[in-house]
């Protein structure tokens, strides 16, 4: 955390000015209202570089900021569930449950939930693993996940962060429902991944995706809803940089925005060791 106390009262005045030019259409006015948020606030909490880019200016990120991210989560962990699965049509979870039976992949020994946000793909899998570790950078998100009672263990961290730091036993299954939304480059994710699991184990994931004829050479870029989308291809060569077998690629619905369906996918893949 920055040592300097940030001015709220300039923070919010700046921010909020900043969207209303932004609904308003003034891109170059907005931008630059987004800059004054990111003076007063380097660390970003109002994720306003990820605006930036949603616009088409600036450097895409190669990750959302961790304090955005975690400020959202924290922000909406009570309304979290509902809002997700009741009005977003939410059912990614019940889809991982699905693909892993349907391609009779497990029962796993030990599988680790990234992003386990509440718990619900940890819930949906409850019976398939022996073993449940699961990892939020939100601590409120993870205080109801521990309600649930299906993770033997919990931690609050950032995705990348704990992959790099975890000294655990490896896994034989990793979940990451609705994480790349907030990652734009995956090999921290992939590699880190495939550092922490057995040779043969599954990665099964899901992404939002950017149409090739969109992404113009681009692996990925910041979509209009200041999510993360990736190019199909991009996903498919990291995969196989890092020694993943992609066994399924199924087109899905990750969630419904603002009425329309956001197009995605759900991965799994084989970690060859």
């Amino acid at each position: 955390m920055n040592k300097k106390k940030i001015d709220e009262e300039a923070l919010a005045e700046a921010y909020n000015r900043a969207l209303a030019l932004e609904k308003a259409g003034d891109i170059d006015a907005a931008v630059e209202a987004y800059q004054e948020v990111l003076a007063i606030d380097p660390d970003d909490h109002g994720g306003a570089a990820v605006r930036i880019a949603s616009m088409g200016r600036g450097e895409t990120p190669v990750r959302a900021p961790d304090a955005y991210v975690e400020t959202l989560f924290d922000q909406h962990a009570e309304v979290f569930e509902d809002v997700l699965v009741e009005q977003l049509g939410y059912h990614v979870p019940m889809l991982v449950r699905q693909r892993l039976q349907d391609l009779k992949l497990g029962p796993f020994k030990r599988m680790l939930d990234l992003g386990c946000g509440t718990g619900l793909t940890g819930s949906a899998l409850n019976d398939l693993c022996e073993e449940m570790i699961g990892i939020d950078i939100s601590e409120n998100m993870v205080v109801i996940a521990d309600e649930k009672e299906v993770y033997e263990t919990l931690f609050v961290a950032e995705v990348e962060d704990f992959l790099d730091d975890n000294d655990e036993e490896p896994f034989d299954l990793i979940t990451a429902t609705d994480v790349l939304p907030y990652l734009g480059a995956l090999e921290p994710l992939f590699f880190g991944a495939a550092e922490n699991m057995n040779a043969g184990g599954i990665f099964i994931f899901s992404s939002e995706t950017l149409p090739e004829r969109l992404a113009d050479g681009r692996p990925y870029m910041v979509g209009p809803h200041q999510r993360f989308i990736h190019t199909e291809t991009y996903i498919r060569e990291r995969l196989a940089a890092t020694g993943f077998e992609l066994i399924e690629m199924m087109e899905i619905n990750v969630r419904m925005q603002e009425g329309q369906p956001s197009p995605g996918h759900l991965v799994t893949a084989r970690y060859n060791g």
